[in-house]
């Protein structure tokens, strides 16, 4: 019996010793697509030729649904090896960074860096209650995708029909609850999908799945809590 207590205890051991290790090399990850975007987008935004080469005609819809079409097409942890998902990562990193030197561009540093700060702290909060929390953040997970499809979709008819500052308000808000909502359900479901048995190679794949949700999280919920200091 107290053969068994040993094993169990120190299998429990391992696996907070190898989940925290799982954990931070998921925020690590996420944390390097980050700088690779802000990077980027400086490079670009500072460069009025790469502007031009980038987003000066019809190639920058090819540069806006790049991304998109790589998540969707080349990011498949089931089937793609680590080193393979790392490559398709930096991909979206670079090409997110691309579209977002119009950003750059467009507004101030010290409103950018005051954004990027509050978003910062929302996502560490939200991303300590998800891990943190007992109660099961599934439904809420459920509700927060359902929801920003719908927001999406009236975003998209906003493009066409056009909304009143008041309402691009509400929509922005509604985006920024939605990813909050979906920061601590992505940060649970992360820390439950984990387990050594799994083994490195399929750990490191889901390290990467983790890391792009996450990180397009933070950059939605950046934007648009940049929009909404705009709006003030």
């Amino acid at each position: 019996m107290q053969t068994d207590r040993y094993s169990t205890t120190q299998s429990n051991t391992e696996i907070d010793v190898g989940l925290r290790t799982h954990m931070q090399s998921v925020y690590n990850r996420m944390t390097i697509g980050v700088l690779v975007t802000a990077i980027t987008a400086w490079i670009v935004s500072s460069s009025p030729d790469l502007m031009m080469l980038f987003l000066g005609g019809p190639q920058k819809y090819v540069v806006l649904f790049a991304p998109l079409a790589i998540i969707w097409f080349g990011f498949n942890p089931a089937t793609m090896s680590s080193g393979k998902l790392k490559m398709a990562f930096v991909g979206v990193s670079v090409l997110y960074g691309i579209s977002f030197s119009t950003i750059a561009f467009a507004f101030a540093g010290a409103d950018i860096a005051r954004a990027f700060f509050i978003t910062s702290a929302m996502f560490a909060g939200l991303s300590i209650y998800g891990y943190t929390t007992k109660k099961d953040l599934t439904a809420l997970g459920s509700f927060c995708i359902m929801a920003l499809i719908g927001l999406i979709v009236v975003s998209v008819i906003g493009m066409f029909v056009g909304f009143s500052s008041g309402v691009e308000t509400m929509i922005s808000v509604g985006i920024v609850l939605v990813m909050a909502g979906l920061t601590a359900w992505e940060t649970q479901n992360t820390k439950r999908m984990y387990h050594p048995s799994n083994g490195s190679e399929i750990n490191s794949r889901m390290a990467w799945s983790a890391a792009l949700s996450l990180y397009i999280s933070f950059v939605i919920m950046f934007t648009h809590i940049l929009n909404l200091m705009q709006q003030r």
